[in-house]
């Protein structure tokens, strides 16, 4: 297949640089209105094209796919027109500005009979597809709390808040691990610096059968944490992604919990096993996710990371933004 990626800034040459590498992509081509971006990618990669009209993409019939890579209020259009020129679409995250623009590009997109793919790059890193290993094959047992911290001093966004920056990787990585839909949330959140773009927020989202999620965003924090624990009736996870070895450590610590007619005499007894750090794949995630589109397109399927998958992050991400300009009301799911 033929690439189109549109976007050069950031996250841009890391697409083309992946799929540069990836043998099923023939010809790359890339597109930006700043100049000094293709130039730039010209010299390190000879061999992409390089336009600086987005209709040159739409409209060349050698190009099956478009990646969009540019500030989240151009996904809509973007996306659109790529599906009306038949192009299948990767889109980065987070999907699009509104859960009414998904669900449009959704249709659109079955419609045509076009692959929608999101790219959710940490639910590809090797260290998540192992947490989701691990709790499919029961290890866990029943998960009581999901805790994610994603802090650090920047980098702030023009364009969108840190709910919408940070929080779309980690409500991705939630979803993917629980593999349940959520009840309700409720969140918090501030600007400190007058923007009307929050830049610290708490959420707090639950599930069926006690089990609760809590999300600390922060580009206000003296350090970098990048961190979740994950609570369950059987072993416990904590994945530190700062750590360049043992990301994750399992820990077969726990309760036990021997319930008495007297509330009084309800006994709880405290597990404290051995803890394990499972080896991991050394793969890149970024690699992965490209090579998860170009199989869904070859194989007429839907991805890991579908525009369904894309659309139930938004969801989030719009009920939290709903609750934090209503001082943290609740807002069903």
């Amino acid at each position: 297949m033929n690439l189109g990626i549109i976007g050069l800034g950031y996250w841009g040459p890391n697409i083309v640089r992946n799929a540069l590498t990836n043998k099923d992509i023939n010809k790359v081509f890339c597109c930006d209105t700043d100049k000094d971006q293709l130039a730039k990618i010209k010299t390190s990669y000879s061999q992409v094209e390089t336009v600086d009209n987005v209709e040159t993409i739409f409209q060349n019939e050698e190009i099956d796919a478009v990646a969009i890579v540019t500030p989240v209020n151009t996904h809509y259009a973007l996306a659109k027109a790529a599906l009306e020129h038949g192009k299948h679409i990767l889109v980065e995250k987070p999907f699009v500005a509104s859960v009414e623009e998904a669900e449009e590009i959704i249709a659109l997109a079955k419609e045509k009979n076009l692959i929608t793919m999101v790219d959710h790059t940490f639910v590809y890193t090797p260290a998540i597809k192992k947490i989701k290993e691990v709790h499919d094959k029961g290890e866990l047992g029943d998960i009581h709390y999901y805790d994610s911290v994603r802090v650090s001093l920047g980098l702030f966004q023009r364009d969108v808040n840190v709910i919408w920056d940070l929080g779309a990787h980690d409500f991705s990585i939630m979803n993917y691990i629980i593999g349940k839909p959520p009840k309700f949330l409720k969140a918090m959140g501030a600007d400190h610096v007058g923007k009307g773009l929050e830049d610290v927020a708490y959420v707090h989202i639950e599930f069926e059968n006690q089990l609760i999620a809590h999300f600390h965003l922060n580009w206000l924090s003296p350090v970098k944490i990048r961190k979740i624990l994950i609570a369950g009736s059987k072993q416990m996870i904590v994945y530190d992604d700062i750590e360049s070895s043992e990301k994750i450590k399992i820990y077969d610590k726990g309760i036990d919990v021997n319930s008495k007619e007297d509330e009084h005499k309800t006994l709880i007894q405290y597990r404290s096993g051995n803890m394990y750090s499972p080896a991991l794949e050394n793969t890149e995630a970024l690699r992965s996710m490209i090579e998860e589109f170009v199989a869904s397109v070859q194989e007429k399927r839907e991805p890991l990371t579908s525009g369904q998958n894309g659309l139930e992050v938004v969801k989030l991400l719009q009920a939290t933004q709903q609750s934090i300009k209503n001082n943290g009301e609740i807002v069903h799911l």
